[in-house]
């Protein structure tokens, strides 16, 4: 089996569903393979030698030019001091791959791939992009590296993990070109966002002919039974052994792991785990802790990512007991825990750089009628506490919801400037209507956007606060505060959250220690060739 990661998502740590599935399959005695066909294209897309020259565009030919020099400065950890040295990096190499020399549709970015004639949302679309692989800007490197992979030990299924909107047009285009030319092999289809798609009350497959099976929820009782395997329950590490360790952007290794799928309070209103009714399926501490205690040697990691919706207490309080001798961060809810000051203390202590936190809204009302669990005066202590404990705070904002008003809108901003020493950065957020959440039905709501596929609706606000005006207070007041738009100017542009803990670990000069003995790494494997 050929597990495969697909374009365009960023670039900087490697694919935890295919390794976590590897892991699976290869205790059981079944043999896999995985490739990040992200990673590979978007480096392929960058390195090749036939995009120079290919744009008349100054700043496009510079970039052209700089593009090694660039590469390396997103490996090195000097460049993660310097907000505006690494906010150059990140454009100029936006740059190269906007260049397109072919002439194929779309435009790609770091984070991002677009086509202005096809929309992930239009299941039409998505067969287009099958029927016609040939107009992906990926296909020069995907049709020979498949062809390559195919020839060397050609499997009997490939199995492709799709979860943004922006890897579906991609993903598409692999599939038609392995019907074109390989229609022999099963191909199956699984990730997150084919779970949104199947939880769809009104779900009908319009994919037959095209892909053999699609997957809701984990992959693993699928292959054990497709596969006659014992056991579906993963006793396994994930199995990063096929991936790279130093083509990812990012200055050493981070290890993606989550203890967790699912989210513990499931309880937020218009939440999509709620709506798809997604179980929570923890794995005991434990045993996260003893798989951890198996990767962290096999990949040297620079950093842990915990992929958890939110981290458990459980989880955080095993790690503080157990720690992994590796600067971690992940998602955490406010929780009673994070009121204690030496609790936050050990945290830092176990490695924990920064937190993310679902704040939402600064005004009480507002989290109350989402059902937040969450008040005001604990978040206040909680963001007081990280901070002294040398723990950084990446805060989520969502404005717009049914219940806030322009008054509540303010609210926020003022909590933000109150607490903005303790917070180091911020994401904002316009909200978007789950089409499915059951609080859907209770509002005045039409299409959002067009397509089949569509998991969000636009709806005329009960109190008038509509997204036009959400925005004007956005951009007019809330970004231009005084308190308010340092944070937002520390934000890592395009990998945000992904790197931002690296600013952290540079600017509190923890690096050191996570740096090679022979020193930081200067350079990148050798670039990708004309044929993979």
């Amino acid at each position: 089996m050929l597990l495969i990661h697909p374009p365009v998502v960023r670039p900087c740590e490697a694919p935890a569903g295919i390794a976590r599935l590897a892991g699976f399959l290869r205790i059981r005695g079944y043999e896999c393979r995985t490739v990040d066909l992200n990673l590979e294209g978007l480096r392929y897309r960058i390195e090749h030698p036939d995009l120079q020259g290919s744009s008349g565009d100054t700043w496009a030919r510079r970039a052209l030019k700089n593009r090694s020099t660039r590469l390396l400065q997103l490996s090195d950890w000097e460049t993660y001091g310097r907000i505006d040295r690494y906010g150059s990096a990140v454009r100029s190499l936006n740059r190269v791959l906007a260049a397109d020399p072919s002439g194929v549709s779309g435009r790609i970015t770091l984070a991002n791939y677009e086509d202005p004639a096809l929309s992930p949302l239009r299941s039409p679309d998505l067969i287009r992009a099958a029927e016609e692989p040939e107009r992906n800007p990926f296909y020069a490197y995907f049709s020979q590296r498949l062809a390559s992979l195919i020839e060397e030990k050609p499997p009997r299924t490939i199995g492709f993990s799709l979860n943004y909107l922006t890897q579906a047009l991609c993903t598409f285009a692999m599939i038609g070109y392995l019907r074109k030319h390989h229609g022999n092999i099963r191909v199956i289809l699984g990730g997150g966002l084919v779970t949104s798609w199947k939880s769809r009350p009104d779900w009908r497959n319009p994919f037959t002919g095209w892909v053999d099976d699609l997957v809701s929820g984990p992959g693993e009782p699928y292959l054990a039974d497709t596969l006659s395997l014992e056991n579906a329950r993963s006793e396994a590490p994930p199995c990063y052994d096929d991936l790279p360790r130093t083509d990812y952007l990012a200055p050493g290794f981070i290890l993606p792991y989550s203890t967790s799928r699912g989210c513990y309070w499931r309880r937020c209103a218009f939440c999509p785990e709620k709506a798809e009714e997604n179980p929570y399926c923890p794995i005991p501490p434990k045993q996260a802790l003893g798989e951890l205690g198996t990767l962290i040697p096999s990949t040297k990691p620079i950093l842990i990512h915990f992929l958890d919706n939110a981290l458990s207490p459980a989880m955080m309080t095993a790690l503080i007991q157990s720690p992994p001798g590796i600067p971690w961060y992940g998602f955490s809810r406010f929780t009673p825990e994070l009121k204690d000051a030496g609790f936050c203390r050990a945290l830092k202590a176990a490695g924990c750089v920064m937190l993310k936190l679902g704040l939402e809204s600064g005004d009480q009302h507002v989290l109350d009628s989402l059902d937040k669990g969450i008040d005001l005066q604990s978040a206040t202590q909680t963001l007081k506490w990280l901070h002294e404990a040398g723990i950084g705070t990446y805060v989520y904002l969502l404005f717009g919801t049914p219940a806030e008003t322009p008054e509540a809108a303010g609210h926020t901003l003022d909590f933000i400037s109150r607490h903005a020493a303790w917070i180091d950065f911020l994401n904002i957020s316009v909200f978007n209507l789950p089409a499915f959440s059951r609080e859907a039905a209770q509002l005045d709501s039409f299409p959002f956007y067009e397509g089949d596929l569509s998991l969000y609706m636009n709806f005329h606000h009960p109190r008038g606060w509509n997204r036009g005006k959400v925005r004007q207070f956005l951009d007019r007041e809330f970004r231009r505060h005084g308190a308010v738009a340092p944070i937002l100017r520390r934000d890592p542009p395009c990998f945000t959250s992904n790197h931002a803990p690296l600013f952290l670990l540079a600017e509190r000069g923890e690096t050191k220690a996570l740096m090679p003995k022979t020193g930081c790494r200067k350079s990148p494997r050798p670039p990708l060739s004309g044929n993979p």
